[in-house]
């Protein structure tokens, strides 16, 4: 059962190909590397955001969401976030998106609109996450 990849394919099997059989592989090989690339791309096109999938990595967001779900995420500029809205954010100098909820909104004098987020199996709000200073998340930070 615990097949690896040297079991499953050898260097040996490669040069017993003859060269239109090398060849074959190689194409059948750029063809899925090139249809996954066409599908990443639609798909961001699709729902206008940079990461159009993501993979859900802690158990912050449990019963919604269990570690190792995969969300399709769309950008949705146009809408208000609003209170109980599902968000993903970026802090400033870490590369992994945060998928957390937004348990209230505020909006300043001057109409922006700024929120705090909050995952479902934790007991506090995601300030400690925030970049130091930062109070609120802002449409940017998305």
């Amino acid at each position: 059962m615990g097949a690896t990849i040297s079991n499953m394919f050898s260097l040996d099997e490669v040069y017993r190909m003859d060269k239109r059989q090398l060849t074959m592989q190689v194409l059948n090989f750029c063809l899925i590397v090139s249809s996954a690339l066409m599908i990443w791309k639609s798909l961001m096109l699709l729902t206008g955001s940079e990461s159009p999938i993501v993979v859900v990595l802690s158990g912050s967001m449990e019963p919604a969401f269990y570690r190792g779900d995969l969300l399709i995420l769309t950008d949705k500029e146009h809408e208000q976030i609003q209170v109980g809205d599902i968000v993903v954010f970026k802090i400033k100098d870490r590369e992994i998106p945060i998928v957390h909820r937004a348990i209230k909104v505020h909006q300043s004098k001057d109409g922006k609109v700024k929120f705090l987020t909050k995952g479902d199996n934790n007991s506090v709000d995601d300030r400690s996450l925030y970049a130091p200073g930062q109070m609120w998340l802002e449409r940017s930070d998305g």
